[in-house]
């Protein structure tokens, strides 16, 4: 069982919807990497969870993307290092972070419009290139 996992102010993942694994990591690290399980699997149950409510978990299931396995679990990989109980802390600081993004929705776009001056700006411009084109002229044709 994880410790709680405090996102901001009184949003608290509770330490028993966190399971993580441990297992051999990929990479570098000579013949220790054959013996010592440093690589991470963090999973979050994101479906069981009572921290977050119903429009946070549609953000942060969108947010997820490719983490989210078939139950609805976000899971999480770390084996940036070679030491398990630092891979277990940037494992859960990712998660912090990805929750973090979720929890407050998007603004909403305010719709504006070009003020007047833009539109005229705009008209002058296009009319000065038009008549720019029509001051080249046709090529005529020696003959």
């Amino acid at each position: 069982m994880a410790d709680d996992l405090h996102i901001r102010g009184r949003t608290v993942i509770p330490g028993d919807e966190l399971t993580w694994s441990a297992a051999r990591a990929s990479g570098p690290g000579g013949q220790n990497v054959n013996k010592v399980a440093s690589k991470v699997d963090l999973r979050f149950d994101l479906p069981a969870t009572r921290a977050l409510t119903g429009p946070q978990k549609t953000r942060l299931r969108a947010q997820a993307g490719l983490r989210l396995d078939a139950e609805g679990q976000i899971i999480i990989v770390s084996q940036v290092t070679r030491d398990q109980k630092r891979n277990l802390e940037d494992a859960r600081e990712r998660l912090r972070a990805l929750i973090l993004a979720s929890l407050d929705p998007p603004k909403r776009r305010k719709k504006t419009k070009p003020s007047r001056g833009a539109k005229r700006r705009r008209m002058d411009s296009k009319k000065r290139r038009g008549d720019l084109k029509k001051s080249r002229g046709k090529v005529g044709r020696d003959d």
